[in-house]
């Protein structure tokens, strides 16, 4: 049995899953948010984790964090949750769970092994797994590996920059999170006078046709449809699924990414499939446990050591280390 840890911008959850990825007693979760204090946060996170009963009962935590992380420290600056910033959290997991030994990846990535081990893109060996929610976030398998890079910060697809013709005009920053996600899309209807509040408000007028609600959504979808364009052409991915709660602001949602890739791809080899995540929203917990259940997917041996986030490590053109 390993304890998962799911650190998440809205909220964080804790749960006890065994070896075939089922949850045992439940899932324990607690509301996060900007407003919270570090104090809030990290009392939040004590709470889930001593409600799974973990104490005693396990001897791995597997931890899953909105990022950045930076796996040398084991802390986390999650980007949504400023006040949590370089919190220790690997050190923190294992004083709170005595004799336990904590491994941290970043969401996305957590999200990634999910979907390769119980979701949607089992069965495929190269594939990036999404989320398109408050945030937007990811996680590439490569070669049927976890793809981690230098810090541990490899897959963070939602901080890309896009050059795209849905960024409208100057106002809008570049990234596809800032563009595509939930909250991002609600803000951009109302700059184009949409009386509506929530995600829940605009895939109603959405369905009711309504001109600006219709405009949000296909700017959304446009822009996550681009950027795997980009990330597929890159990297060969043979899929790509995509979940979050903001996909489901219309049915076929998927369809428009779909139809954003078919626009943007340069060369066939780029038209990925796009699937929806099979996993109902328990990824990055289910993630977090196969940190630990399927952990010879993290092969240290395939990446450099993890480094500390600022600093830079020369190379000779073998690649081998220099000191300095």
């Amino acid at each position: 049995m390993v304890l998962a840890l799911d650190l998440g911008g809205t909220k964080v959850e804790a749960a006890l899953v065994g070896p075939d990825g089922e949850i045992v007693g439940g899932i324990h979760r607690a509301l996060t948010g900007q407003a919270a204090s570090r104090a809030e946060l990290i009392a939040a996170i004590d709470d889930v984790v001593r409600r799974s009963g973990a104490a005693g009962t396990v001897e791995v935590i597997g931890i899953g964090s909105a990022g950045p992380v930076d796996l040398g420290a084991g802390t986390v600056s999650p980007k949504n949750l400023p006040q949590l910033a370089g919190f220790p959290v690997r050190e923190h997991l294992e004083a709170l769970v005595p004799g336990a030994r904590a491994t941290l990846r970043l969401d996305g990535t957590c999200i990634a092994l999910a979907e390769h081990w119980l979701g949607a893109t089992r069965g495929r060996s190269n594939s990036m797994s999404m989320v398109v929610s408050t945030g937007v976030g990811g996680g590439i398998i490569l070669h049927d590996s976890l793809i981690a890079g230098a810090t541990g910060n490899a897959g963070h697809v939602g901080q890309i920059q896009i050059a795209s013709r849905v960024a409208g005009d100057a106002r809008d920053a570049s990234t596809l999170e800032a563009i595509a996600s939930g909250p991002a899309t609600v803000a951009w209807a109302r700059r184009q006078g949409w009386p509506g509040a929530t995600g829940e408000d605009l895939a109603a007028d959405y369905a009711q046709g309504n001109r600006i609600a219709v405009a949000a959504v296909r700017r959304s979808a446009t822009a996550v449809g681009e950027a795997i364009a980009s990330v597929a052409t890159l990297l060969d991915l043979e899929v790509v699924a995509v979940g979050g709660g903001f996909v489901n602001v219309a049915d076929h949602y998927l369809d428009l990414v779909r139809a954003a890739i078919s626009d943007s791809v340069v060369f066939d080899y780029a038209r990925v499939d796009v699937v929806p995540s099979a996993l109902n929203g328990r990824g990055p917990l289910l993630g977090a446990a196969a940190l630990v259940h399927r952990s010879w997917l993290l092969d240290a041996t395939a990446f450099p050591p993890p480094r500390t986030l600022g600093t830079r490590h020369p190379v000779t053109p073998m690649g081998k280390q220099e000191q300095q």
